[in-house]
């Protein structure tokens, strides 16, 4: 079973936008776990733009499925998992004034580096995740790091998927099968919507989570909340 995991950076775009805590993200957290979501995924950044530290140090206590923090291992987003300790940690190797995350790991150049996070991961009783693109030798890269999961990078899927959704698909089955074959766990984000996941899905059908938060929190504004959670869980359903 693929689990969904609800990233909730956009409810807290939201709030910011405004000050105060309208929408409440402690809230919104709660409710996406109520209606279903099987994770919840935050994206700390250093400017602290949408979710806030102290958001993740008020979400563990009151969460009650997977917690999943993503972010570039700086020594304050360190200090902030190590401190909250959260079921996983994604690692994304974002810089910080990107809009959004925009690429993986090289995971061979970066091994050293990322080899000592996922120790200091490990030893603190986190999962730790690569988020990678979709290229074998990444892959195999990062299980000599020492993580016990890769994140592949869904954006260019995504992008092609309406023009050829079978080329699109393809470097990710590559990707997930030499995951498999190192020992890897699979997980998947960026861009994946109510277009293109049951077919992301179908041809990767050992995927052990998809976070997903911009197309779901947008389509949420004509759906509802509730809705559109069970509509994604109805395209990961077996």
């Amino acid at each position: 079973m693929t689990r969904l995991s609800v990233n909730i950076n956009k409810i807290a775009t939201l709030r910011n936008a405004r000050g105060g805590n309208l929408p409440d993200v402690l809230k919104a957290a709660k409710d996406c776990e109520r209606f279903g979501a099987e994770g919840i995924t935050v994206h700390p950044r250093p400017d602290q733009r949408h979710i806030r530290y102290q958001d993740v140090y008020d979400l563990k206590p009151i969460l009650s499925t997977e917690f999943n923090i993503e972010g570039n291992p700086i020594p304050d987003f360190m200090e902030l998992v190590l401190a909250v300790r959260p079921d996983q940690v994604t690692l994304v190797p974002d810089a910080e004034h990107v809009l959004t995350s925009n690429a993986g790991w090289n995971t061979k150049t970066h091994h050293r580096h990322l080899k000592e996070i996922c120790s200091i991961l490990e030893a603190a009783g986190i999962r730790s995740s690569i988020f990678v693109d979709p290229d074998p030798e990444m892959v195999r890269y990062a299980v000599e790091c020492g993580c016990r999961r890769v994140e592949l990078y869904t954006e260019a899927y995504a992008s092609g998927y309406q023009e050829n959704r079978e080329a699109a698909i393809a470097p990710y089955v590559r990707a997930a099968e030499a995951a498999r074959e190192v020992g890897l766990e699979l997980n998947a984000g960026h861009d994946l919507n109510l277009d293109n996941l049951r077919y992301f899905k179908t041809c990767i059908p050992y995927l052990a989570e998809v976070s997903i938060g911009h197309a779901l929190i947008s389509d949420a504004l004509y759906l509802g909340l509730e809705t559109t959670i069970k509509a994604y869980l109805e395209q990961l359903a077996e």
